[in-house]
């Protein structure tokens, strides 16, 4: 940014804050989230909502405001929204006859984002594309916040706010299911749950009453902590995937492993497996009894044991509570645990599509915890004697023995 954030926070009236405006929307055209802009900037994050949707009439203040104006951006600037002098020349594209695809490549943009345009901006009736007036549309459908579907459709409210009412009784209603039989057979299929509660909430237009008629008994749904404001998920710090070895990544050398576990009925069972990244090889975990941390480590430790050390470098698991004794595993087995960044299935890839193939084996809703350690080896045995295409239709026990053959 080229100018320093205040030191001191104190308002200082609308006009004091041009410049932080400015740089607030320029980030928000670049893709950035509004709660990051605003960390950026180094404003409030009520600040950027009203400067982004507006503020709303109520009683304490009769008049609301519009959202704020945004900065007109440079030609030379990219931005995630179409400018004018882009649809000038979509405009003369399309009279010479030219493909979505190639007026795309010229302007640097997906073919989506064309198609889009021509279709949502073209004349309604003529089926010309005339750029200022697309340009006059795009600016026009851009300003939130937008009319509400519930209140401009006069007996889809008369509908929910009679079914709110008789739903206050001993079962209520969910806000779905308020405006689901009116919605049945109708092409104006496109309110939501959430746009129930805001309506409800919100805006006035329904007593605050009929909140309490909902099921739930709210009229928004409870926020939950983003994954950046979790709390340390064990005791003992975890060693995130990030930091992980190079040569595990790009897997040239054997010995680096992903973990999981898959779930029986009722979360009561449970089998843990484990899948070499580089020959994609199959071992699977025996838990008869339960899959706690302790039971988790004493069955990983004898399933381990097995292996040569050249196979034992790491281990990569995601934040599961069956991984509580982690930092003892690690320690008596002589092999580091790196965990996944939460919410990221894919920094486990091979393990991911190793229990989508042993769901043929154990299907959701069973209990696992009847198959025995002889069936448990038979299931393995079949995975790692399968041809794989990712091996150029080796074997994963084939490839094993030839890698551990040329480390040897």
């Amino acid at each position: 940014m080229d100018f320093e954030i205040r030191a001191s926070r104190e308002r200082q009236g609308p006009k004091k804050l041009t410049r932080e405006r400015e740089a607030y929307f320029r980030l928000m055209d670049q893709g950035v989230s509004s709660r990051e802009a605003c960390r950026i900037v180094g404003i409030n994050i009520r600040t950027g909502k009203r400067w982004r949707n507006g503020t709303a009439p109520n009683k304490a203040k009769k008049k609301g405001a519009p959202p704020a104006r945004r900065p007109t951006v440079p030609p030379s600037e990219a931005s995630r929204y179409l400018r004018e002098d882009e649809r000038i020349y979509i405009a003369d594209r399309v009279r010479e006859k030219a493909s979505i695809r190639e007026i795309a490549r010229e302007l640097g943009r997906a073919p989506s984002t064309i198609s889009r345009e021509i279709r949502r901006n073209r004349h309604p009736t003529g089926g010309q594309y005339r750029p200022h007036a697309a340009q006059a549309r795009a600016d026009a459908r851009r300003p939130r916040p937008k009319p509400s579907r519930i209140g401009q459709n006069p007996e889809l409210r008369a509908y929910i706010q009679e079914h709110l009412r008789t739903s206050a009784g001993a079962r209520s209603r969910s806000s779905r299911a308020c405006a689901g039989p009116f919605l049945s057979g109708r092409r104006c299929t496109c309110v939501t749950r959430p746009s129930i509660r805001r309506y409800v909430q919100g805006r006035g237009e329904l007593r605050r009453d009929l909140t309490r008629a909902l099921r739930t008994g709210r009229a928004m749904r409870k926020p939950r902590r983003q994954a950046q404001q979790r709390q340390p998920r064990y005791r003992a710090p975890m060693v995130m995937i990030s930091e992980r070895p190079a040569e595990a990544d790009d897997r040239a050398v054997p010995g680096h492993w992903e973990g999981d576990l898959i779930i029986g009925k009722n979360h009561a069972s449970a089998i843990g497996t484990l899948v070499e990244r580089t020959t994609r090889y199959v071992m699977l975990v025996h838990l008869p009894h339960d899959h706690s941390a302790v039971s988790m480590r004493d069955a990983l430790l004898d399933t381990i044991a097995t292996l040569p050390a050249q196979l034992r470098r790491s281990l990569t698991w995601d934040q599961g509570s069956e991984m509580g004794r982690h930092h003892e595993f690690s320690v008596a087995a002589d092999m580091p645990v790196y965990f996944c960044d939460p919410a990221s299935p894919w920094q486990r890839g091979s393990n991911e599509n190793t229990n989508g193939l042993l769901r043929q084996y154990f299907p959701k809703g069973t209990d696992l915890s009847v198959h025995t350690r002889e069936q448990l080896d038979a299931v393995a045995a079949e995975l790692y004697t399968r041809p794989r295409k990712t091996l150029d239709w080796d074997t994963p026990a084939e490839r094993l023995t030839e890698l551990l053959a040329t480390c040897a």
